[in-house]
């Protein structure tokens, strides 16, 4: 079965009750209970919900897993599963990561007593040399965050299962249809339902896709407990938006490609980052294990005054934080997603005052490409007359 037939049949979608098409958002708290000593599927919500469990099932289905979790945001997805480590583990990322995760790995996890390292390239030379005796997770992104940096996820497999450690990969860029990390071998997966999944700029949400029932019972345990089950509403809207999320994903990818060729040829721009493009370094180990080049590029504009000159002149995308919607969306790293980290953090990690992160959405092209045209023609002029 191709990925938009499964997004529309094996997702599940038709209510089991009544045979209606659009499956029910049960907005309730609590069940009533006929024999209260012996237990029933559902007690409470934060426990469990038709509504959230379907998209649960439906995660799994479309990572080629045993086991799905949704949460109540991206962050909570990453919470749950970084916080599967315990007092005197060691985890090893990258420096290019989403802020938040970042945020989290060095400023939470030593609470705790986890100690971590970020590392410029996630290549088996640099984690072997970053290995320690109490290391248990390699945590990556790729594409990364905001550089679309591109990890060997077969690599990072290998060496885990050497050492016997926990990989955990943020698919969130990618999505399903792009990447499949756990048919590579990684233990956990996940999603920022927010972006493309939903697709719609109206739902924070997290998802992990697990095959390993020991991690999926802790990652259940941590959900419960913490508090961090997504709400049915929310469930429901994301259900929804599954259901076109191959035909906007495809668009948003052909989108994507031809504005990082169009932006790779422009003179008021210094350096394009897309692994869709032939000239990224690691663009053919991306492709062997993605489908594509993903709908999120970034591009350095070489100041801050560059990119204020840009954003004013743009009409067609939002200036917002977050990515994966419809509509083509443009932040500026620097003030938004990786705000959280000290400047000098963000400098080393490559996040420069110029870099732009354009999250390509399903306009049409020409006006699409017209208008960022049209802005950098003004940084140009700008340049010039300063």
């Amino acid at each position: 079965m191709k990925f938009n037939t499964k997004l529309l049949h094996d997702v599940p979608s038709v209510d089991p009750l009544t045979g209606a098409a659009s499956l029910p958002k049960y907005q309730v708290s609590t069940y009533h209970q006929e024999d209260i000593f012996n237990k029933q599927k559902y007690t409470y919500t934060r426990f469990g919900n038709p509504t959230i469990e379907a998209l649960e099932n439906g995660i799994a289905t479309l990572e080629n897993a045993n086991f799905g979790l949704a949460f109540s945001s991206g962050m909570a997805a990453i919470t749950a599963a970084l916080m599967t480590l315990q007092t005197g583990d060691h985890v090893i990322a990258p420096k290019d990561i989403y802020g938040g995760a970042y945020q989290l790995i060095h400023d939470f996890l030593p609470n705790y007593g986890i100690s971590s390292v970020f590392l410029e390239e996630m290549t088996a030379e640099e984690i072997g040399q970053n290995l320690k005796p109490n290391t248990k997770m390699i945590y990556i992104e790729t594409p990364s965050n905001p550089l679309l940096k591109i990890t060997d996820i077969r690599e990072v497999v290998s060496i885990a299962k050497k050492f016997q450690l926990k990989t955990v990969i943020d698919n969130t860029f990618m999505t399903p249809i792009g990447q499949t990390p756990l048919d590579l071998g990684v233990d956990m997966v996940i999603h920022s339902a927010t972006k493309f999944i939903n697709g719609h700029s109206d739902v924070v949400a997290g998802l992990v896709a697990t095959n390993d029932e020991k991690i999926f019972s802790a990652l259940k345990k941590r959900q419960v407990t913490f508090g961090s089950i997504l709400g049915p509403e929310d469930a429901w809207l994301v259900l929804r938006g599954l259901k076109t999320l191959g035909i906007r994903f495809e668009r948003s990818t052909e989108n994507a490609k031809k504005i990082a060729e169009f932006l790779a040829t422009n003179e008021a721009v210094k350096k394009v980052y897309y692994p869709g493009l032939a000239t990224h370094e690691k663009s053919t180990v991306h492709f062997s294990q993605a489908q594509s080049g993903g709908a999120v590029l970034s591009f350095d504009l070489g100041s801050r005054q560059a990119v204020a000159d840009f954003f004013k002149n743009l009409t067609i995308p939002i200036s917002a934080v977050s990515l994966g919607g419809v509509e083509s969306i443009l932040s500026y790293p620097a003030t938004m997603s990786h705000a959280c980290m000290s400047k000098q953090d963000r400098l080393a990690a490559g996040v420069t005052d110029g870099l732009v992160r354009l999250s390509v959405g399903i306009e049409d092209i020409e006006d699409l490409l017209d208008d960022l045209s049209n802005s950098l023609h003004q940084v140009e002029v700008m340049n010039i007359d300063e």
